[in-house]
């Protein structure tokens, strides 16, 4: 009776060894952020093109400076987004602008470079981060993770939520899509391709997609991916990117 007791014992304490544990959203993003480029986002100097507009994000006394310089036929527009403050320079001159539009420029700037540099903007203050579920994308295995934002420091859209994919062996964020509310509102999937580490910091380009059938869950989405359930809406393309490192104070 002593043995078989032992036995069950034994047996239970080896399953319980056996256990998996799942890590939490904010380990699973800390990991993520650490494998794509971890203190190489903070002391680098990045510059790259989309939509033929040219991007910089500089570090100047510790803080990111982030710009964006637009070359039309009329008039050369360069857009600078400070940690305090918003600039817009057309042909070399100062442009008085109101509040609101600044709001709307600096947004417009903010965003694209969040995105080039994801995920290393999760952890900001405002970013709220809840684990899902463990889910499957094609032959992978991918940490569903949900991001919301608080009011204060979350901006204009701060009511928006996005999901991020994480893959459970390398941690990179593979997949993410975001339900957003203005104009009419809407979904987008975005799956990564093109990956490639530059200078320590990693990469991606994306193919956009939205839900065929409106007004669905923004939490099934990667099911109506998986189930051709989305169709493309454009391809998001990072071009001619350069990452420049060294002490910047």
């Amino acid at each position: 009776m002593n043995k078989l007791l032992l036995f069950f014992v034994l047996v239970s304490f080896v399953g319980c060894k056996n256990v998996v544990k799942t890590p939490t959203a904010q380990e699973i993003v800390d990991k993520s952020i650490a494998v794509s480029g971890g203190e190489n986002y903070v002391k680098s100097n990045i510059s790259f093109d989309f939509r033929d507009i040219h991007y910089t994000s500089e570090v100047v006394g510790g803080k990111k400076i982030l710009k964006r310089k637009i070359i039309n036929d009329s008039a050369t527009i360069i857009d600078t987004k400070y940690p305090n403050k918003f600039e817009r320079l057309v042909n070399g001159n100062l442009e008085t602008l109101s509040d609101s539009m600044a709001n709307v420029y600096a947004n417009s700037v903010n965003s694209v470079h969040y995105f080039a540099m994801l995920p290393y903007g999760l952890n900001d203050k405002a970013v709220n981060k809840k684990y899902l579920e463990t889910v499957k994308i094609d032959t992978a295995s991918y940490y569903k993770i949900e991001v919301t934002f608080s009011k204060e420091g979350g901006g204009d859209d701060f009511d928006d939520v996005y999901l991020y994919w994480f893959n459970t062996k390398t941690f990179e964020p593979d997949y993410l899509s975001y339900e957003f509310h203005t104009n009419g509102g809407g979904q987008r999937f975005r799956a990564a391709y093109n990956k490639r580490t530059v200078d320590g910091i990693r990469f991606v380009d994306y193919k956009n997609y939205k839900p065929i059938q409106k007004n669905g869950s923004i939490y099934a989405i990667d099911s109506l991916y998986v189930n051709n359930g989305l169709e493309l809406l454009s391809e998001i393309k990072l071009e001619n990117v350069q990452v420049n490192q060294g002490n910047y104070n």
